[in-house]
């Protein structure tokens, strides 16, 4: 079966300030999103961003090789229209957080959870307002409810793009204290994926690497990376916002 690939037809692509935010335009025609609205992003370095992966494509269209594309795609077509239902969702996860459950044997394993996890929930505790509880074994266990308002209050005031990217974050790493890890800059982004692997480290340590699963965990940490950069492509730089012409990537 034969799949059909978007053909390139424009010469240049270029970041152009819109009603709202910045817009994407290709020889002077606006890009939309696959639901048809229009590809309208909160700031000028996202929209330089998107633009660049435009210019990027060559003969044939590569939607896996635009990730910023596709994720303020994601923003306006899927968040938008289900904003309380997506941040529901990412709130659940500080009721069953990846952080909270640990291993009771072997003792090597919950010494490691406890020395890269412990730090990150008192920094949750402490720069959050939330504090959650350890558990050890796999049997769920509710989390104290003011905890798990105070966390949702906090993905609740995000916009719709910076939702978009901490979906990611949050669903990639098992994590909604990580999620939030990262976009505070609690440590750096590669700290905080290795931290989300801790487990998978582990067991790679004795019984060895898996080739398939090896390939797997390195494109879920491209995606991971990738989160991390478009929500810090979100926050305003008054700096470069400024201007009223079109600017090529």
């Amino acid at each position: 079966m034969t799949v059909w690939k978007a053909k390139r037809f424009w010469k240049e692509a270029t970041a152009v300030p819109e009603a709202g935010g910045f817009g994407i335009r290709l020889d002077g025609r606006p890009v939309k999103t696959p639901a048809k609205a229009s590809l309208v992003v909160p700031t000028l370095a996202l929209a330089r961003e998107i633009a660049a992966e435009w210019a990027a494509q060559e003969e044939t269209v590569d939607p896996a090789a635009m990730p910023f594309t596709r994720t303020a795609n994601a923003a306006i077509d899927k968040v938008a229209p289900q904003r309380r239902e997506v941040v529901e969702m990412l709130a659940a996860y500080g009721d069953s957080d990846l952080l909270c459950y640990r291993a009771e044997a072997p003792v090597e394993l919950a010494r490691r959870q406890a020395e890269a996890w412990d730090p990150l929930l008192e920094w949750a505790a402490a720069e959050l307002g939330a504090r959650l509880e350890v558990r050890t074994g796999v049997i769920h266990r509710p989390q104290p409810p003011e905890a798990l308002e105070r966390l949702s209050k906090l993905v609740d005031s995000m916009g719709n793009f910076e939702l978009a990217a901490f979906h990611d974050l949050v669903a990639l790493s098992g994590s909604l204290v990580i999620g939030f890890a990262v976009i505070r800059g609690q440590a750096d982004d590669e700290t905080l994926w290795r931290a989300s692997r801790l487990d998978e480290t582990w067991q790679e340590e004795q019984w060895g690497r898996d080739e398939e699963a090896q390939e797997a965990a390195q494109r879920r940490r491209a995606e991971f990376m990738h989160a991390a950069r478009f929500y810090r492509g979100c926050i305003p730089d008054d700096r470069s916002q400024g201007g009223t012409g079109g600017e090529k990537p």
